[in-house]
């Protein structure tokens, strides 16, 4: 464990509470597609009720749903939503918990003294806020929802829902969601609640859907590019799956923000989990070609960095490594433009667990045939781990990698759970190359065998069910 980390983590459990964490309180992100907030993605996203709304535009994040969970916290409790983090802290005090990197991150003695001055009924404008203006997305990666995906959305009113599988049954008929932005009442919230939350934010991050095919993103930016805040850190969630006449917009944003000082910071995010073939099935929409010459556009035309949000899922075991060795090769043709510090590499990488849909679980997985993919993939990483060379990975993203590696390891479902899983497993892929034209078994070969175990156990709970 880092040593702030460690120091932030031992202050607060001494002085507010042992399951405290500032994200709850000073972290959103707001769905205003379908008026919905949490303030990180552990938890499901909870519902803004347009009532609170009413009475303030702060609602968007100071919900009574989450002003219930931080006075549990400030009492020691354990909100349920926040699980995954319990989880990984109960696997030993030298893991570091996405709670306790958030509180190291975001921790200043005047925002914990607010709080336990004022408690949780506080509305608070928050240091930091993800923002999703829309579902607009030319993608429909396999683990993500119409929610987020306006093509997704599409497939399911031509093919109907997803109704194959136990989990991650996706149906559009209970959804509410605001297509157009100009109609939206969350949207309209926002730009009232704007004016007055800018002069708190440190962090703003536009997500989406896709932002660079959503019309109040450019808004942002051009009102950014008027009314500067210089302490203000950008970052923009991009597939840069897009016309590259867009990422060129943003470039010319960004140049402006960079020249003129109007902004801290830009940092734009991308997301690949692999590489060829694999990373065109997984993110469906992808065009590698049209990415890589995105990528290097962005990277040759700004000073700005790039991170990559490697969504770890079940298919990315087997070639995990794949995309490491693209980073690296990238990083010799990018390294750091500032002083060669490690941790200021300008392609940079992160490398978050999927925890569901269930199917997309790397922990449903046979140990014994896909646990050596993953010690591989960690040799590699140590292998070329050079402390303060901007070419190389660093020691952070070595053990956050470790600790999927460990959590993979560790982790044995139950037996009702694998079952049910892997029956999903092969419904699911089953069910999406018909709809999309796609060849698991071409793309995967090294999953056939699982495939098949995951046939039979689907057959038999089918034969089960209707004896």
């Amino acid at each position: 464990m880092d040593e702030h980390i460690e120091k932030t983590r031992d202050l607060l459990e001494q002085t507010v509470s042992p399951t405290f964490c500032l994200a709850k309180f000073h972290h959103t992100t707001i769905y205003l597609q379908t008026g919905e907030t949490h303030s990180c993605y552990h938890p499901s996203p909870h519902k803004i009720p347009l009532e609170e709304l009413e009475a303030s535009a702060s609602a968007l994040h100071n919900t009574k749903h989450k002003k219930q969970e931080r006075k549990e916290m400030l009492e020691g409790k354990k909100p349920k939503g926040c699980q995954y983090c319990w989880n990984v802290e109960s696997m030993g005090e030298e893991y570091t918990s996405d709670r306790h990197e958030r509180n190291a991150s975001i921790y200043r003695p005047e925002r914990v003294e607010e709080i336990q001055k004022y408690g949780s009924d506080l509305d608070i404008n928050p240091e930091y806020i993800e923002i999703s203006f829309g579902n607009e997305c030319n993608f429909k990666c396999g683990y993500c929802h119409p929610k987020a995906s306006s093509t997704y959305w599409k497939e399911i009113e031509k093919f109907g829902p997803y109704d194959m599988v136990e989990n991650h049954r996706l149906d559009i008929d209970w959804i509410k969601i605001f297509k157009k932005e100009e109609e939206n009442p969350y949207v309209k919230a926002w730009w009232e609640w704007w004016p007055e939350v800018r002069k708190t934010l440190s962090i703003l991050r536009i997500t989406g859907g896709e932002p660079l095919l959503q019309q109040s993103t450019w808004k942002l930016l051009d009102n950014l590019s008027k009314y500067p805040l210089p302490d203000l850190e950008i970052n923009v969630n991009s597939n840069l799956g897009v016309k590259p006449i867009l990422v060129d917009r943003l470039c010319k944003y960004v140049k402006d923000f960079e020249e003129n000082d109007k902004i801290k910071r830009f940092k734009l995010f991308t997301s690949l989990d692999t590489w060829g073939p694999k990373a065109e099935y997984i993110r469906f929409g992808l065009d590698l070609d049209v990415w890589e010459k995105n990528f290097h556009h962005y990277l040759n035309t700004t000073n700005a960095n790039i991170t990559f949000m490697m969504t770890f899922n079940i298919l990315a075991v087997s070639s995990f490594k794949t995309i490491l060795q693209k980073i690296l090769e990238w990083r010799q043709m990018y390294p750091d433009v500032t002083n060669g510090a490690s941790q200021l590499h300008r392609v940079r990488f992160d490398t978050p667990y999927l925890k569901e849909p269930l199917q997309y679980d790397m922990n449903i997985l046979p140990k014994n045939q896909f646990m050596h993919y993953m010690n591989d993939t960690l040799a590699f990483m140590k292998d070329n781990v050079v402390k303060g060379d901007p070419t190389k990975f660093s020691d952070l993203e070595y053990w956050k990698f470790k600790r999927v590696v460990d959590y993979m390891n560790q982790t044995n479902y139950s037996k009702e759970r694998l079952l049910e899983g892997r029956s999903d497993f092969y419904n699911w892929f089953t069910e999406l190359d018909r709809r999309r034209g796609t060849n698991f078994d071409e793309t995967f070969p090294e999953y056939r065998e699982f495939k098949d175990e995951c046939r039979l156990i689907s057959e038999a709970r089918k034969a089960k069910s209707t004896s």
